[in-house]
């Protein structure tokens, strides 16, 4: 059975690029930091919509929001040039902070391999969970 597409998600998919584009060429705000537009969710009745913006300078991100709200009525107006809509969603800018969060948890990750290379080379053993006495080993007697 095919997947059905819904409306709002082929204009979701249309605004994101659309929005890419606008806010690279028409904003001018220096404000608006280096960004992406990761994700844009519209309701259902496509009457408002969630974009999803990636700040890759995280000093800048609440400026950035900040200034994108103030340019959401002028986005919206040119959305309407751009697009064969009738009614053009609200724009609701969201920060979204999974870049940040995936560069947080590769620095953790790398910090426990770091220290986990420290262990092996200061002599200790490189196994963990073992006690040292169990890395003694005994010897069977060879008597009788």
């Amino acid at each position: 059975m095919p997947k059905q597409f819904y409306r709002s998600e082929r204009v979701s998919g249309q605004l994101r690029r659309e929005l890419a584009q606008l806010i690279q060429r028409e904003i001018k705000d220096p404000g608006v930091g280096f960004i992406s537009v990761s994700d844009v969710e519209v309701t259902r009745d496509l009457a408002h919509a969630k974009v999803f913006i990636t700040v890759f300078e995280a000093d800048k991100a609440r400026d950035t929001m900040k200034a994108l709200q103030k340019a959401a009525g002028f986005l919206r107006r040119r959305l309407g040039h751009e697009l064969r809509m009738r009614n053009i969603p609200e724009l609701h800018f969201l920060h979204d902070a999974s870049v940040e969060t995936g560069q947080k948890m590769d620095q953790l990750i790398a910090t426990a391999v770091a220290s986990d290379n420290k262990l092996g080379e200061d002599g200790e053993p490189e196994v963990a969970g073992q006690p040292e006495d169990s890395m003694d080993t005994k010897t069977p007697d060879s008597g009788t």
